[in-house]
């Protein structure tokens, strides 16, 4: 089954995964820093920056590959896939300055609701109404 919405998703984080690491790249070769961040503060927020993307996406991209495998493409699964990049870039913006900004905060604060909403819609299609709620083979009744 075609999943336009997660090929889609998966392939616009790969970019953007991408533009993370490009940002600490340059710096690193501009410096000469191999490992680590060698005291510099900026180096260190991008790569926090890019290591929170990589710790979020993973659970971000499954959410939405199981919800559109389950329920089929629908034009809130884009929105919350557009909005989770438009969360994700303001994050790393906002990361560049020394101090909390509303893109790193509104970035993180956005990343958190959509987590969320999806993981609610997940179980909704998994658990709701219509369905029943499987019982493990070692809890069914002899």
């Amino acid at each position: 089954m075609l999943l336009p919405i997660t090929l889609t998703f998966a392939a616009a984080c790969a970019l953007l995964n991408l533009w993370l690491a490009i940002r600490c790249a340059r710096f690193r070769i501009r410096d000469k820093v191999m490992h680590g961040d060698a005291g510099h503060a900026l180096l260190a927020r991008r790569m926090r920056a890019h290591a929170n993307f990589i710790e979020y996406t993973p659970i971000v991209l499954i959410l939405c590959g199981g919800i559109e495998l389950a329920a089929g493409a629908s034009i809130w699964l884009w929105i919350a896939a557009l909005a989770y990049m438009a969360a994700r870039i303001a994050h790393a913006f906002g990361m560049d300055a020394d101090a909390t900004t509303l893109w790193r905060a509104g970035g993180a604060v956005l990343t958190w609701a959509i987590t969320a909403a999806l993981a609610v819609a997940a179980l909704t299609i998994a658990y709701g109404a219509t369905r029943e709620v499987p019982v493990p083979p070692a809890m069914a009744q002899r």
